[in-house]
């Protein structure tokens, strides 16, 4: 069977049109985080909901203080107390203050805050010894959010920062999407469980558990089917089994044109559209995308590299976009290439590698053992270079593309 491979641009764009969102339900704020809401969140109230101290000091008119020196300090009396949450009973008036606490609500004629290390303090209050302006050191009703106004945009992922806002704003609950149900399947005689001890020609299975763990770090619940045997009939079976109770099925091994590779021959017989299966990429060039209905089967390489690329490009997206995400792709950055790449590359090659900063500048390398059945690389790595095809190589100091691993945010691959 000959293939045609296509751009890695073109295989995204392929899987990503093909998404369909997913419905929505209600969660609890304490349950939400990681999700993507599925609702724009607005701001119910101001907030501050009020003017209020800026800092720990005194409340003060703002005009008593305007002739304040150090040859001539202004004194004030304290007339009472407000902490955070309380209110002063009466108004201050001329040369006349209130010892204030953060985020107390100012009392009424009060303009100005002036901070404890500004003051000495006397019998009857305090003294100051240069002036304050009004306005100074207070914080704004509305300065931070208005009634109304568009805090986060419907599409974006719930962290901790978004959780606070969503607490200030009184969400007990918030509208997100759905997860998809996600199921993995590994095929392959040759594969041993993790607990098995090796044997001649054989192989322990490490992509089952590492896309579990892929799945993990996105915080998607998935189902695993374990491991099946080179057998088209069962193999067949147990795809369809998985499929009905999936909105997507990864599958690992199984998609090359050897003899035993049966994904392609199961594709036929359940009737599904293969969008690709072939990408001008290194590694994972045989990674195969099909759909059956709204559900997608992504046939990923049974070499852990390969595997590991192609759910980060393909899968990771796609279920993010499902989830009405605005931002499903990796981050990107450029960074200073720290040795030499010499591979030739007629294919789009992403090389597992290692990121740090020297010297205020981001520098990456590869993270050792590079070829698609590579397993070491995985672990080391926090981050993919994408070298373009068709390079005679790169030498240290140019300058390359760098996808992040485990981040929340992204551009389009495409765009590489």
């Amino acid at each position: 069977m000959i293939r045609k491979p296509i751009p890695v641009k073109e295989a995204v764009q392929l899987v990503m049109g093909k998404c369909n969102i997913l419905k929505s339900e209600s969660v609890k704020l304490e349950d939400a985080y990681g999700r993507v809401l599925a609702e724009p969140i607005v701001a119910k109230h101001d907030v501050p909901p009020f003017d209020r101290s800026a800092f720990d000091g005194y409340a003060i008119r703002a005009i008593d203080s305007t002739e304040a020196s150090e040859i001539k300090p202004a004194s004030f009396q304290v007339i009472g107390e407000i902490g955070a949450g309380q209110v002063g009973e009466e108004p201050i008036g001329e040369y006349e203050a209130y010892r204030i606490m953060t985020g107390a609500i100012l009392p009424k004629h009060a303009d100005a805050i002036v901070m404890l290390e500004d003051t000495m303090e006397t019998n009857e209050g305090f003294i100051i010894t240069k002036p304050f302006q009004e306005n100074d050191n207070i914080s704004f009703q509305g300065e931070d959010a208005k009634t109304g106004e568009l805090l986060i945009e419907k599409g974006s992922v719930i962290h901790p920062g978004t959780i606070a806002l969503l607490a200030t704003f009184g969400y007990a609950s918030v509208h997100v999407a759905r997860y998809p149900v996600v199921s993995i399947v590994s095929t392959g005689t040759e594969l041993l469980d993790v607990g098995d001890e090796l044997v001649p020609g054989k192989i322990r299975n490490s992509n089952g558990p590492m896309l579990q763990g892929q799945l993990k770090r996105m915080d998607i619940p998935y189902k695993s089917y374990g491991m099946m045997e080179d057998d088209l009939d069962s193999c067949t079976e147990l795809i369809e089994k998985a499929l009905k109770k999936s909105d997507i099925v990864i599958t690992t091994g199984g998609v090359s044109v050897g003899d035993y590779d049966y994904l392609p021959e199961i594709y036929k017989r359940i009737g599904a559209e293969v969008l690709f299966d072939k990408v001008m990429m290194r590694p994972g060039s045989v990674t195969t995308v099909a759909v059956v209905g709204d559900k997608f089967l992504f046939g990923l390489s049974g070499n852990p590299s390969a595997c590991f690329t192609g759910f980060e490009l393909f899968t990771r997206p796609a279920i993010l976009k499902m989830m009405g995400n605005t931002s499903p792709f990796m981050p990107r950055m450029t960074a200073i290439l720290g040795e030499d790449f010499s591979k030739k590359n007629p294919f789009t090659r992403f090389i597992r590698a290692i990121w740090r900063m020297e010297k205020g500048v981001p520098v990456v390398v590869p993270a050792g053992f590079n070829k698609s059945n590579a397993v070491s690389s995985i672990a080391r790595g926090n981050c993919l270079i994408a070298l373009p095809g068709g390079s005679e190589g790169y030498t240290k100091g140019m300058e390359v593309d760098v996808l992040l691993l485990g981040q929340e945010l992204g551009v389009p691959t495409w765009e590489l």
